[in-house]
């Protein structure tokens, strides 16, 4: 997934997680998938998230950004601010998605940025807007995540 060193987080981010021995960057990245489709997280907060994925390697037939790729992209990036909304003590599953499809790419690369509509206790929602390198948006998407306590490990504590 290129250099995970290079992801930002905000400094209080940092500093939940640092007693926990835990690697930020692995843990919220766009796991297996993500590698395969060349996602690169740029930016991380509950805040905002922030991801370039190239157009080669994830086109359908016609040569175009297969919109399933849009959607990985998009549910990489609501995840992840989800994630970091519920911090350490609790997941972020996905539980609806839905992506319009404004235009096609062709080439290059195109950044998603993820911002949240709505993050409570239980869920936690974000709209994602998905742009070519000409800043034309190619996809908007929303994603709502199911936040629920994270099983007990040696790691990690009880959710609060």
């Amino acid at each position: 997934m290129g250099e995970q060193n290079q992801v930002k987080f905000p400094q209080e981010v940092l500093d939940e997680y640092k007693d926990y021995g835990i690697d930020l960057p692995a843990l919220f990245s766009a796991g297996h998938l993500g590698t395969r489709m060349g996602i690169e997280i740029k930016e991380a907060s509950a805040d905002r998230v922030v991801a370039t994925m190239p157009v080669e390697g994830n086109t359908q037939p016609y040569g175009l950004l297969h919109g399933g790729a849009s959607a990985v992209l998009a549910e990489t990036l609501g995840s992840v601010g989800a994630m970091l909304h519920g911090g350490i003590g609790r997941l972020a599953v996905g539980v609806d998605l839905n992506c319009t499809h404004h235009r096609s790419a062709r080439s290059g690369h195109v950044t998603g940025v993820a911002t949240p509509v709505h993050r409570g206790r239980t869920t936690a929602t974000y709209d994602i807007v998905i742009t070519d390198e000409q800043d034309r948006r190619v996809c908007s998407a929303r994603l709502t995540c199911l936040l629920k306590d994270a099983p007990m490990t040696d790691s990690a504590p009880p959710a609060a």
